[in-house]
């Protein structure tokens, strides 16, 4: 037995021998953090456990089709006073992308972790970490089959939602022949592509067009137009009446011009406090640049922190990608 099929078992012993479970997805939600954490949820449902899911903040809109969506708890709006001794984390890079929840910890907590971040720090007691893998939803279909669990049309809408969002539509590099394969096993079971596609990719929102508008006025091209980089301010993000939901797909505008091969994102959430997003074409694994500044993620889209201005975010971070491409900033 392998050591991923080993993990994988030893996570299905986690599930069953326990009764009451927190599970936890990253800080500011995507598709294949969303429908990994209610494919979770489902397959505790057939073991006949309970559970509460839980997001630091709240997760966006546009995933309210998935089955369980309304479960999910916004603990900035929806406290909970209940502390727990099992908890499972999905998608999660590291501890410090769960966000702040460990309150809800208790002292003896045993943590099952399942991610497919190449950054992961193994912060578990129980680690299933499969970094080949596209989408954390493409592991959660391995556990499926690994625990015997019923794949029904709720889970397969989840774990398909999840491997489209985290493939671009099957568009980025990660689309294996498993992901594909796994998408096929799917759709017998109802999942109508075009609805999620359409959820997922196609439809964006006013707040996203305006934000755009003024973010695209901010386009500067450096390191002999390798980088292309974006800036919103919270000016930006207050008078357009924007959430953060619509600052997502805004970076890749940047790297999708022909000849870049970084692309970068500059979000000042609140003053001094930026959010830095990066996307990469094929040569420069952006994930060890986001490591560098305490972020994670993967080689071609990653993100970190950064406690600041913007125009000092900047200057770090064109230092760090002069060092990665050999080319200075003003080249």
């Amino acid at each position: 037995m392998s050591d991923y099929a080993a993990a994988l078992q030893e996570a299905v012993r986690f599930m069953r021998e326990h009764d009451r479970f927190l599970i936890i997805s990253h800080v500011s939600p995507d598709g294949d953090t969303t429908s990994a954490a209610l494919v979770t949820a489902q397959m505790l449902d057939q073991l006949g456990k309970s559970y509460v899911i839980v997001n630091e903040g709240a997760t966006p809109a546009k995933f309210d089709y998935l089955p369980g969506f309304a479960q999910i708890v916004n603990l900035s709006e929806q406290p909970i006073e209940e502390r727990f001794s099992h908890v499972i984390a999905v998608d999660a890079a590291d501890s410090k992308r769960m966000g702040e929840v460990s309150h809800l910890f208790l002292e003896d907590v045993e943590l099952l972790n399942i991610d497919h971040h190449p950054t992961n720090d193994y912060f578990g007691t129980v680690n299933v970490i499969r970094t080949d893998a596209a989408a954390t939803v493409e592991i959660m279909f391995d556990l499926l089959e690994a625990g015997a669990f019923r794949t029904d049309p709720e889970i397969a809408t989840c774990i398909y939602t999840g491997l489209v969002t985290d493939t671009g539509g099957f568009r980025y590099s990660n689309t294996s022949a498993n992901v594909m394969e796994i998408a096929a096993k799917l759709l017998p079971y109802g999942v109508k592509p075009g609805e999620v596609a359409e959820r997922c990719l196609e439809a964006i929102t006013l707040g996203h067009v305006r934000l755009l508008q003024r973010a695209l006025q901010t386009l500067q091209l450096t390191h002999r137009r390798l980088v292309a980089s974006l800036r919103v301010t919270h000016r930006d993000l207050v008078e357009t009446e924007a959430s953060s939901d619509d600052l997502s797909g805004l970076v890749n505008y940047g790297r999708n011009i022909e000849g870049v091969e970084v692309g970068v994102l500059f979000t000042e959430m609140q003053p001094g406090f930026i959010k830095v997003n990066l996307r990469s074409r094929r040569e420069v694994d952006v994930s060890q640049i986001a490591k560098h500044f305490g972020g994670g993620g993967h080689a071609r889209a990653a993100g970190y922190s950064y406690v600041g201005s913007i125009a000092d975010a900047e200057q770090e971070l064109f230092s760090s990608l002069s060092e990665v491409l050999g080319v200075n900033r003003d080249e």
